[in-house]
């Protein structure tokens, strides 16, 4: 069970980060919501506010609540899951969080092509029209295509690190572990649905399913939230396994990065409840069945390394933070 003083600090750490992103959401919607935000020019750069309010404030609600929290509670610098943990064979659950999310989207959408292949362009329409829009009208749009996807697996989980640090920070960096005394499997469930939850405004406002699919407006947010509790396994056991919140900021910003590669082959109108894009129920099949395995998979979210050498292991130090 969770004793009184953390579950007062949970409490406290849901209406900081609530209160911040869906405070957030609800200037997005003011101004325009996401399809009709006002842009504005920094340093000769067009910028979209909608875009750039979810980049920061939105998503570094956790984050910021994580902060806040550990200040008023006077909790201080304790756990903070910022050691990089490389040693012992934890690299490894790094490894699985740069690929798994590529490989699972890929799998996806193959999936869901096979499924509705009238959805699928071999032509790749859209993106033979913006090559041609550049000045590029010969390239090969497969050429682009491949180039991306390797750009995705390969650079993405470190560029999108910053804003995904935002979220993972809070979510597997201080909600989860304050849920762990009710069990592995039910702070990751428990904390999947939270972060489902905590997307709704802006699901609500179009993102990811847009307004066009069956159902709308109501099992759009329940869709998110199924798909953030698959993805939270796959966060939460590379978190656990490593004490550290780092394999969950690469795996996040792996999906961030991989996630809309399905538009390119797009043709008609899909219902983005099923997919292509991995928060479709079959475009996300990948992550589901994982999921399932890693869940009842007999100590999946039991800590890799043992009492006894985890003092030792604490006490070393290690140039990425303290906890």
């Amino acid at each position: 069970m969770i004793d009184q003083i953390n579950r007062k600090r949970i409490y406290l750490y849901l209406a900081f980060t609530f209160g911040i992103s869906w405070a957030t959401g609800l200037v997005i919607f003011l101004t325009g919501g996401l399809a009709d935000s006002p842009a504005f020019e920094v340093a000769g750069l067009q910028l979209n506010l909608a875009l750039v309010l979810m980049a920061t404030a939105y998503m570094f609600g956790p984050a910021i609540g994580n902060v806040l929290t550990r200040w008023v509670t006077k909790e201080g610098k304790t756990e903070l899951m910022l050691r990089a943990n490389l040693r012992q064979g934890r690299w490894v659950f790094y490894l699985a969080a740069w690929v798994l999310p590529a490989v699972l989207t890929i799998l996806g959408m193959v999936i869901y092509f096979i499924i509705f292949p009238r959805y699928f362009d071999s032509d790749l329409t859209f993106l033979r029209q913006q090559l041609v829009d550049v000045g590029m009208a010969d390239v090969n749009p497969w050429t682009i295509a491949v180039i991306q996807t390797v750009q995705a697996i390969l650079v993405a989980p470190l560029l999108n690190a910053i804003p995904t640090f935002g979220e993972e920070f809070g979510w597997r960096g201080y909600l989860q572990p304050k849920l762990m005394p009710l069990g592995g499997r039910k702070a990751i469930l428990y904390s999947g649905i939270i972060w489902g939850v905590w997307h709704w405004p802006v699901i609500l406002m179009g993102y990811n399913y847009g307004f066009d699919y069956f159902g709308a407006p109501a099992l759009g947010p329940l869709a998110m939230v199924w798909f953030t509790l698959v993805v939270s396994v796959l966060f939460g056991w590379v978190t656990i396994k490593t004490d550290s919140v780092w394999p969950a900021v690469i795996g996040h910003g792996a999906l961030n990065g991989i996630a809309a590669l399905s538009l390119i082959f797009i043709q008609g109108n899909p219902d983005t409840l099923l997919g292509p894009t991995p928060v479709g129920l079959i475009g996300g099949i990948g992550f589901t069945l994982l999921a399932l395995f890693i869940f009842f998979k007999p100590g999946a979210f039991e800590p890799k390394a043992s009492p006894e050498n985890q003092e030792e292991f604490d006490a070393e130090p290690d140039e990425l933070g303290v906890n």
